[in-house]
């Protein structure tokens, strides 16, 4: 009888002890599956900065597998422009991102994708804000002085070459063509004149022709 209570007693603790190391085996593959979780980052979330950083950094709980694509980090700005100068850079469990020298202010929007310690990628997102803006303006920077009366009137504004003109065209075409016209007119007068003085030397000559003609005639009837 003692023997059969004994054995009616382990039997629970023998159960419990099964059911214990049951959960202990299906527990430890989900704690070490576990992705790696951002424990920090600088702009923190949800925190305000006076201007934008050079650099933003996020601290992870493990350290990270790098490689090709495999860290990713985008900042943007109100308007959704991005502020991310070059590709982030791994060390360890910290990624480092460089950002723009300047910026507007408003709300940052960071977007993060890493891969895991167990080989896993995992992303997230948080946003923070800037109070002062760190753009220039171009004006403000780089100052320019009035021009004085002597700067603005340079040596060849104030003694033009001159340049021809159509003007000065137009004037020495008409100049030609009366010229020309001058010297087609002497042509003419000239070939007019030694025509008439041709014409006036048969005229006489065919007159004196004509005398010949007549005087021998007038001497044969006289004669007879």
């Amino acid at each position: 009888m003692k023997t059969t209570a004994r054995r009616r007693s382990a039997t629970p603790i023998a159960l419990a002890a099964a059911l214990l190391t049951a959960l202990f085996v299906m527990i430890a593959p989900l704690s070490a599956s576990a992705h790696d979780a951002l424990i920090a980052s600088s702009p923190e979330a949800d925190g305000t900065v006076d201007t934008l950083p050079s650099v933003l950094t996020l601290t992870f709980s493990e350290k990270l597998i790098v490689g090709d694509g495999a860290t990713e980090v985008v900042v943007t700005d109100a308007s959704g422009a991005s502020v991310t100068e070059g590709a982030a850079t791994v060390d360890g469990a910290i990624v480092t991102q460089p950002l723009a020298a300047e910026a507007p202010a408003g709300a940052y929007h960071v977007v993060w994708k890493i891969v895991s310690s167990d080989g896993h990628p995992t992303s997230g997102e948080y946003y923070f804000t800037v109070a002062t803006s760190t753009i220039v303006e171009q004006d403000a920077q780089t100052p320019t002085a009035s021009p004085t009366a002597e700067e603005t009137i340079s040596p060849s504004a104030a003694t033009p070459e001159p340049t021809p003109s159509a003007t000065t065209d137009d004037g020495s075409a008409a100049s030609n063509w009366i010229w020309l016209l001058a010297i087609a007119g002497v042509l003419v007068i000239a070939v007019g004149t030694v025509v008439a003085f041709a014409l006036k030397g048969r005229g006489r000559g065919a007159d004196a022709e004509d005398e010949a003609d007549v005087s021998p005639d007038s001497e044969d009837s006289t004669g007879r």
